[in-house]
């Protein structure tokens, strides 16, 4: 949806989606229309009594009946007593309804908003800074409830409250109404360019607040990196000045604030003034009481200025929410995500493990592709090997086999069935990663391992750790296996944190295990460690390695050699030593490169 800020407020049919989200609420939605009418026919109930009162028991009081005046009067006093407090009441539950009704709506989008996020492309969170998916899910659903508790309903009671009473004025006195409404055109051109002010500030305010969270979110991540580089300063001056524009738009609404009250204030003294001022004259030229007109008058114009002080907040209130909405709908309308499962999808129980990959092409963008016409085979039970050059397309390999990112050409299989026609939780189930740089979540180490998966008992998690030789140096933390990690597990360090992501691959079974620069953060008494693990878990079962140093992949069943994104050369170590290729000069930079003699 690209629509401008200004057009997004008129657009009806983003104001009809975002009601589609109270259909499950329908009753309590149709139930605060019928309170904002109700509510709208009580406003002017109160004036008209007080007027009523003054006219018949006050002005023109008769002392003969007085003890009946008082009875009366006592009377209208408790009726009045009463009524404010069934108003009250209503006016209680008005709210309330309207506040429920937008939280169970904000509620409801934010699960929908997340899922989305959840089948979202990967190349989407490549695009796009987390700061600003993060504002979307939180901050902008959360401007949506204003749109029910804030803005369109209560804009609603308040247009029908300020009709209802306008009647009743006219009913009373058609042509006072009319003269005391001389001042209102005065209003109606100041409500248009305070919204529109408001509006212009508002906007920019909400994507001050994307910038700044976006800014926040990327540099408490990269903490280390930038007092590690002393850039403290630097990125603290880039903060200050997207501070500085959150600040002043916040500033240019603050005066438009400033500007409307008091001019909402100067024309209701107008207003009122002109309602003294003509009912005296009708009381000097007529000889009859005008107090309880006067009185209610003034009653009257407070009634409708209440509402006018702010109704033109709440259209920026309601103008906000939409700009948020159209936020939100971008983010559900989003149709970059990985095609679901077709109908039937195959789900076997198990994998043999045959990997294919058929005249694959692949871009993170259109027209640069990553790998180009990529073809191997992996047999069952196979271990096989890719090595290569940063940025030859080593890791977009697993990637495209896990279906993070989908493939601009060509095919890839797995026992001879397209990835693209496998149920993806049983491609994936089926298929464990084990990654250069781990990700922990805040939590257990237990959790960590789970994935918080409560199907997994303890016992086999400690077994897991015992045979990848971790199981007690977890049992030295504070807290063992119930230890937090913190986030990102800052606790741990990035070898402990790698030895996790072993277990964890274990632990899971997978018929498929790829192991991406794995043990390219471990020292070398942890690689010794994991080394027999490792020949365990990649025991019968298809594997395949990504890495750099080609002595951890010399013993396996192929060797495949990618260079900017094509395949080189495959075959064991000792077939491509034997070619002297390209394996043969990258074997040759690692291991027979003498370093230059120390003076």
């Amino acid at each position: 949806m690209s629509t401008s800020t200004k057009k997004s407020f008129f657009d009806i049919s983003l104001l009809k989606r975002v009601l589609l989200f109270t259909r499950p609420y329908k009753k309590r939605f149709a139930g605060s229309i019928v309170l904002a009418v109700v509510l709208a026919a009580f406003t002017p109930v109160r004036p008209f009594l007080i007027q009523y009162t003054v006219d018949k028991y006050i002005a023109k009081a008769d002392r003969t009946f007085i003890d009946n005046a008082i009875e009366a009067l006592i009377w209208i006093t408790v009726f009045q007593i009463g009524f404010t407090i069934l108003e009250t009441a209503l006016r209680f539950y008005f709210s309330y309804t309207t506040s429920w009704l937008g939280q169970a709506v904000v509620k409801d989008m934010r699960v929908k908003v997340f899922g989305k996020v959840l089948r979202l492309n990967l190349r989407q969170f490549d695009r796009t800074p987390i700061g600003t998916l993060t504002t979307r899910t939180v901050d902008d659903i959360e401007r949506i409830n204003d749109i029910f508790s804030d803005g369109l309903i209560p804009i609603i009671a308040d247009l029908l409250s300020i009709f209802c009473v306008l009647g009743v004025m006219l009913y009373t006195d058609w042509r006072l109404t009319l003269i005391c409404l001389i001042p209102f055109p005065i209003i109606i051109v100041a409500t248009y360019y305070f919204k529109e002010s408001v509006n212009k500030s508002f906007h920019r305010v909400r994507n001050a607040v994307s910038s700044l969270n976006a800014f926040v979110q990327e540099h408490i991540t990269g903490m280390y990196i930038v007092q590690a580089f002393a850039a403290e300063q630097r990125e603290g001056q880039k903060f200050d000045a997207i501070n500085k524009d959150h600040r002043n738009a916040n500033v240019k609404a603050i005066f438009a604030y400033s500007v409307f009250f008091p001019l909402v204030e100067i024309v209701l003294a107008l207003s009122m003034g002109i309602v003294v001022y003509w009912t005296a004259k009708e009381a000097l030229l007529l000889d009859e009481s005008q107090y309880g007109k006067v009185t209610a008058f003034i009653l009257y114009l407070n009634l409708i200025f209440r509402p006018l002080r702010v109704i033109a907040d709440k259209f920026n209130v309601l103008q906000m929410g939409m700009i948020a909405s159209e936020r939100v709908f971008k983010v559900l309308d989003n149709d970059d995500v990985l095609p679901p499962s077709v109908k039937d999808a195959y789900a076997p129980e198990e994998m043999k493990g045959k990997i294919e990959f058929d005249h694959v092409w692949f871009g993170y963008a259109e027209d640069h592709y990553v790998l180009k016409d990529v073809s191997f085979l992996v047999k069952p039970g196979q271990t096989v090997a890719i090595v290569g050059h940063t940025g030859s397309g080593k890791t977009t390999i697993i990637s495209l086999l896990n279906r993070l990112y989908q493939i601009n050409r060509g095919q890839i299989k797995v026992d001879d069935v397209s990835i693209d026609d496998f149920e993806i939780e049983t491609l994936r189930r089926n298929i464990g990663v084990v990654l250069q740089d781990v990700f922990l979540f805040p939590g257990s180490v237990l959790d960590n391992i789970t994935l918080m998966n409560p199907l997994i008992p303890r016992e086999k998690v400690v077994e897991a750790a015992k045979l990848i030789g971790m199981h007690e140096f977890i049992m030295q933390l504070p807290d063992g296996y119930d230890y937090n990690v913190m986030e990102r597990g800052a606790t741990l360090s990035l070898g402990q944190r790698q030895l996790l992501s072993f277990i964890r691959a274990l632990l899971y079974n997978p018929s498929i295990l790829i192991l991406d620069e794995a043990t390219s953060s471990i020292d070398t008494e942890s690689e010794l460690l994991i080394e027999g693990a490792i020949d365990k878990l990649i025991s019968g079962r298809t594997s395949i390695v990504i890495a750099h140093r080609l002595s951890t992949i010399q013993r396996a069943d192929k060797i495949i050699v990618l260079d900017k994104g094509e395949v080189k050369e495959a075959g064991t170590h000792l077939e491509l030593l034997a070619k002297g290729g390209f394996y043969s000069k990258l074997h040759q930079m690692q291991f027979e490169k003498k370093p230059p003699a120390l003076i």
